[in-house]
């Protein structure tokens, strides 16, 4: 057996790439087109434009403004939703996750619940809006039969679909389904071996969760909460056809600066942006950081 030629190896070290090589390389150039279009350019312009004056000088005052007590409020309630939110969908989707997979429920109600959370997860804006507003609404599907059948009046016991709390149960339509899609990876994650183990030591159930199961699940858990917040912090379209901009969040804020026929300050909705771009990178970095501690438990 005649062994290679140590002086081919090395040509095929310097051969310029293939056409298949050059071709798989093609294969990522329209999300470089999409990316460069519609997230790069797009963040650009934001950049630049918080930095103008209506006359396109420079200018510091945009980025000034954002310390104004109304700002700060918008920034504060869209960071008090996005926190409800995160909380009760990753506590409520964790438990979902937990029922169909470690809990050891039919395969066939898992399978039901994955493709159910997959469409929900992705049901948001108008759509969703309308969805609640004719269920809960005032004179909402649930809310007239639980009147005229039970007796029972939401809105005059406090319910208001159009408030605070409103808008927090209809972004849990599709933060929790979120939930359930990205904890599951990490609970199929966790080895049976390990409950095993910890059982043939004398451990309860409870002293494995506490000692091994929640130490291991606490870096995925929390990357899903970012993740769940940063998703209802940039959220628009649902808060806005559902309150109709009667609660102070920053994306209806920037959509009044941009759009609106009084509040027109295209620059300030720039800048307000711009916040929110620093907000969602912060979350972005924490999520990646959390993800890769994560990763370690499930190679």
């Amino acid at each position: 057996m005649s062994l290679p030629d140590p002086g081919q190896g090395g040509a095929a070290k310097g051969r310029p790439p293939s056409s298949s090589h050059r071709r798989a390389w093609l294969g990522i150039l329209p999300f470089a087109v999409f990316a460069l279009a519609f997230m790069i350019l797009p963040a650009s312009a934001l950049l630049v434009g918080s930095f103008q004056d209506p006359q396109g000088g420079f200018t510091l005052a945009n980025l000034a403004h954002l310390a104004r007590p109304d700002i700060l409020k918008s920034y504060l309630v869209t960071m008090e939703v996005s926190l409800v939110t995160a909380l009760a969908g990753g506590l409520f989707g964790l438990l979902m996750a937990y029922a169909v997979t470690v809990g050891g429920l039919p395969r066939s109600l898992r399978s039901g619940l994955l493709t159910f959370s997959g469409v929900a997860s992705n049901f948001a804006g108008v759509p969703l809006a309308f969805a609640f507003i004719a269920t809960m609404g005032r004179v909402g599907m649930v809310t007239v039969v639980l009147r005229t059948v039970f007796g029972i009046n939401l809105y005059a016991h406090g319910f208001n679909l159009y408030s605070f709390w409103g808008l927090c149960l209809t972004y849990l339509y599709f933060q929790l389904p979120l939930m359930v899609l990205v904890i599951t990876p990490a609970l199929d994650g966790m080895k049976k071996e390990w409950r095993e183990a910890s059982q043939s030591l004398g451990a309860s159930g409870i002293r494995y969760w506490i000692h091994i199961g929640l130490p291991i699940l606490t870096p995925p858990l929390l990357s899903c909460m970012i993740l769940l917040f940063g998703n209802a912090f940039g959220a628009y379209a649902t808060a806005y056809a559902l309150t109709g901009g009667l609660l102070n969040l920053v994306p209806i804020l920037i959509g009044a600066q941009i759009q609106g026929d009084v509040l027109h300050d295209p620059n300030l909705g720039y800048a307000l942006a711009f916040g929110m771009v620093i907000v969602m990178t912060a979350c972005i970095l924490a999520y990646t950081a959390l993800q890769k501690r994560a990763s370690r438990w499930l190679r």
